[in-house]
């Protein structure tokens, strides 16, 4: 494409937590200019924080941004209660959309989201990053590929510390303000903030549907209404089980993301903590750990990759694959031919309501103390 990509930034503004991340990751690979932004719900801030950030064009409002035209996508980095309300007014206009998760806060507005991307076929991705990780999509490739047999057993789990202790009684960071307001953050903050990630990287690598699940959801510090840990039991269409976690009680615990997938012939085991390995081991055979940027990596892998092994990519590189991957869909668009098939494997809408689905299965389980079957997006 002869152009970069006219993008509009919705949310984000200065001192914001996934605001900077997004704008990094559309600037990595060259292939979006933010030309357009309303970055805050204050006009003035959302004015004065785009001239900051040297973004050309600063409006009160998406209505307003829209209005002026010269897009061709938006990116959405707001709090959750909004997500459906500003991805239906853009692609009413005809935009590319690229949206931070969870997709929304109730599963009625993400079937919204969903049927509105179906009606207007237009690319929709949700920055669930870590699919953007090499070493996640060499997994999926693996066991795409049978390299493990036939999946038996998946654990995932996402430990953070960040509300081991009532933070609620001080001066609550911006950052987690909004979060623990469930009219914000959704009614279960642990399972739409990080419980979101596990189980869409559970369907990510497996490719295997929840069938029913038995959750027991809620807040371990005395006091909290939002909740703060999520654990559940899961049980797989064709016989798979599988357990999960999403916990922010856990001291000390640095964003530690996991993932272990076993099969009958083998497993594979990856954490963030080393995000550039991948373990892989084989019945009866010595373990091996595979590394990011090593020629004998799957092309989905290789795809993901930027630099020669030891220089370390991670957060952001994984941001900016997904934002990549959507410049190329919607290019592809724009130039009227395919897009590269290795560009095909972003987080969709759809994914994001299966999430809401999920989450609501675990909702229902929770309080009512059994399984619950998990609704199918569709």
């Amino acid at each position: 494409m002869s152009r970069r990509i006219r993008l509009g930034m919705v949310g984000g503004s200065k001192g914001a937590l996934i605001g900077p991340v997004h704008r990094a990751a559309a600037r990595l690979d060259d292939r979006f200019e933010i030309v357009a932004a309303v970055l805050s719900s204050d006009p003035a801030k959302s004015l004065a924080d785009a001239e900051a950030l040297g973004i050309p064009h600063g409006y009160g409002s998406t209505a307003e941004m829209i209005a002026a035209g010269g897009l061709d996508a938006v990116a959405i980095c707001t709090p959750n209660d909004s997500h459906a309300a500003l991805c239906i007014e853009a692609l009413d206009a005809g935009l590319h959309v690229i949206c931070d998760k969870p997709l929304a806060n109730a599963v009625e507005d993400g079937r919204r989201i969903a049927d509105k991307v179906r009606e207007t076929g237009l690319v929709f991705c949700l920055t669930h990053n870590y699919s953007g990780y090499p070493m996640i999509r060499q997994m999926r490739a693996m066991i795409e590929a049978g390299q493990i047999g036939r999946v038996h057993l998946v654990q995932a789990s996402y430990r953070q510390g960040t509300l081991a202790t009532r933070v609620e009684s001080g001066d609550i960071p911006r950052r987690l303000r909004w979060r623990l307001d469930p009219d914000k953050g959704g009614t279960s903050h642990v399972m739409g903030d990080i419980g979101s990630h596990v189980h869409q990287l559970i369907g990510y690598v497996t490719r295997l549907d929840i069938a029913s699940v038995t959750a027991d959801l809620g807040s371990l510090v005395e006091g909290r209404m939002a909740h703060d840990t999520g654990s559940a039991l899961l049980r797989f269409a064709g016989g798979a089980k599988g357990q999960m976690l999403a916990t922010k009680v856990a001291h000390g615990a640095e964003n530690e993301m996991a993932i272990e997938v076993y099969g009958d012939a083998g497993g594979l085991r990856w954490r963030q903590s080393r995000q550039e390995e991948l373990s892989f081991v084989r019945n009866g055979e010595p373990a091996q750990t595979l590394t990011r940027g090593s020629p004998y990596l799957e092309p989905p892998a290789r795809h993901a990759c930027r630099l020669p092994p030891g220089h370390p990519e991670a957060f952001f590189e994984g941001f900016a694959n997904l934002y990549a991957d959507f410049a190329e869909q919607v290019a592809a668009r724009l130039e009227g031919r395919a897009p590269d098939p290795l560009a095909t494997v972003i987080p969709t809408a759809m994914d994001g309501l299966a999430g809401l689905l999920f989450i609501d299965a675990c909702l229902k389980s929770s309080a009512a103390g059994r399984w619950q079957d998990v609704e199918h997006a569709a």
